[in-house]
């Protein structure tokens, strides 16, 4: 397998194409639609377009992958790193009025009310009281003050090595109490309240069309952005979203069709390729029939030959995933993934192993074997990426498996609900450390779509935050992430790239692995 050793947070502009561009205007297109913008509540990657260029937190991460001032100027973190004191800027919010400490105090006290639907709760569980206040339905002391308007302080109960990165993720960004509790459930959908404190602020939300910002004469920073307006336009189809790129008509995309990926890479100086810390994956539903029995999941797992999606289906530089933490995250200075078992799978099928499990659990060559749906959100090249997989177990195993594919919308609210048998997903990191991915199957997270519990899991992922050792703490959460593959309750596929297009005339633009296409520095050359 390739071993991808991913630079954190840098993409290379390597681009041209024929763009006429306005002065001071760029057009951007993505693919999806997210259902809310709310950072303090959303886990959806497709928001993290809008709601990174329109908020910042604490800190945020800038194009070496480097922690650095954001709407604090400074801090202090103790000898023991358990309290940590940050000094906010004299830093406004887009309507004009003052950020204070006590923003972050509302903002992060609603995350942790259960009665938010925060998905990210967790993210917060280190500092003392926290965990305990949100299974006490927002009850509870929290170790989170604002001693003045400008100084803001927290206290940890045991260290967190990955603490600063950790601010940089919407969950800790702060949101403004009076905007909130005036509409909770709209606030984000109106540029009038959707307030907020980065670069840009909404001026449209067209839906099923476009989002369009302008610059935020407020920011604090404001003297370093460039660009006047900025449109996120929406085209689900990527090859339609190339014609437009090609035609002039818009200046970047997001991502482009797999089959033009050897074309681009060749023709474009437009093309990027940015490397991701993602794992694209389905979960196997392990209350359903008759995805219930484990050697049915490892069966549907062992049949697929991922190495021949990524070339002749992606045909991408993606790398074929038989785990959930991708490469490319470093701790202790090793690699997660360097000494990691495969749990009984390959990049490559393996048909008849896969036909004696099936067999072993009541269904030689597939006889038998219930009706099972495998449903999805509508995207054309997740949609070929499934059909794949279909004619897979079909040709392995002599099963037939129904696709069903519906809107985000409509497709992640029902997911959430746990009633399907295999559903289509994956993860993007939140912040560059192997716990983003490993705290979405404790046991009641938000994130863990699968309902899946193993009290084995849970110890370790609370011992390996518990250490101040990095070399235990990786032990565990190895430990921990063998313990959910042998269980099957994933079917990895491919750790993703991501390949899009910028116009060479915009510099200063970059997107970080973390999926965030960041605006705030770009501009347009003479």
């Amino acid at each position: 397998m390739n071993k991808l050793l991913l630079p954190l947070l840098t993409a290379t502009l390597l681009a041209s194409t024929g763009a006429t561009l306005a002065a001071g205007e760029l057009t951007y297109v993505v693919n999806n639609e997210s259902a809310k913008y709310d950072p303090g509540t959303t886990a959806e990657t497709f928001a993290a377009p809008i709601i990174g260029n329109t908020f910042e937190g604490l800190v945020r991460f800038d194009k070496e992958g480097e922690v650095i001032p954001a709407l604090a100027e400074s801090w202090e973190v103790s000898e023991d790193g358990l309290n940590y004191t940050f000094h906010l800027r004299d830093a406004k919010w887009s309507d004009g009025k003052p950020v204070t400490a006590g923003d972050f105090v509302y903002a992060w006290d609603r995350v942790l009310d259960p009665a938010t639907g925060a998905m990210n709760s967790a993210m917060l569980y280190p500092i003392v009281g926290a965990e305990e206040h949100y299974a006490d339905a927002g009850k509870g002391d929290i170790a989170i003050s604002a001693p003045d308007d400008k100084t803001l302080t927290f206290t940890l109960k045991a260290r967190v090595p990955y603490m600063m990165q950790l601010l940089t993720y919407t969950t800790f960004f702060p949101v403004r109490q009076d905007v909130v509790e005036a509409d909770p459930e709209g606030w984000t959908r109106d540029p009038a309240t959707f307030i907020g404190t980065g670069p840009f602020r909404v001026t449209e939300f067209n839906a099923g069309k476009s989002v369009v910002f302008e610059k935020n004469p407020n920011y604090y920073d404001a003297d370093a952005v460039s660009l006047d307006k900025l449109t996120f336009r929406l085209i689900p189809e990527p090859a339609t979203a190339l014609a437009a790129m090609e035609a002039g008509q818009v200046d970047g995309i997001e991502s482009v069709p797999a089959p033009e990926i050897p074309r681009l890479s060749v023709e474009s100086d437009a093309f990027m390729v940015v490397p991701a810390l993602g794992t694209t994956y389905a979960f196997f539903n392990p209350h359903q029939a008759p995805l219930d029995d484990v050697r049915v999941r490892k069966a549907l797992s062992m049949a697929i030959d991922r190495e021949e999606i990524v070339e002749f289906v992606l045909q991408s530089a993606d790398v074929p995933a038989i785990a959930l933490v991708p490469y490319g995250i470093n701790v202790n200075g090793e690699d997660f993934r360097d000494g990691t078992d495969d749990f009984g799978l390959a990049t490559t099928a393996q048909p008849e192993a896969a036909q004696a499990l099936l067999a072993d659990a009541g269904y030689p060559n597939g006889e038998g074997f219930p009706d099972t749906v495998f449903v999805t959100y509508s995207s054309p090249p997740i949609e070929k990426l499934l059909e794949a997989i279909q004619q897979m177990w079909k040709k392995n195993l002599n099963i037939d498996v129904n696709i069903q594919a519906t809107e985000w919308q409509v497709f992640y609210p029902e997911v959430q609900k746990v009633e399907y048998q295999i559903a289509q997903m994956g993860w993007g990191a939140d912040y560059p450390h192997p716990m983003t991915f490993l705290d979405n199957f404790v046991t009641g997270s938000p994130n863990n779509l699968a309902n899946w519990s193993n009290p084995e899991y849970d110890a370790a992922i609370a011992a390996a935050k518990a250490t101040g050792d990095e070399a235990e703490s990786l032990a565990e959460m190895r430990k921990a992430e063998a313990i959910m593959m042998n269980d099957h309750v994933i079917l990895p596929e491919y750790h993703r790239n991501n390949y899009m297009m910028m116009s060479p005339k915009v510099q200063g633009f970059w997107r970080s692995t973390l999926n965030v296409p960041y605006f705030r520095d770009a501009s347009i050359a003479e």
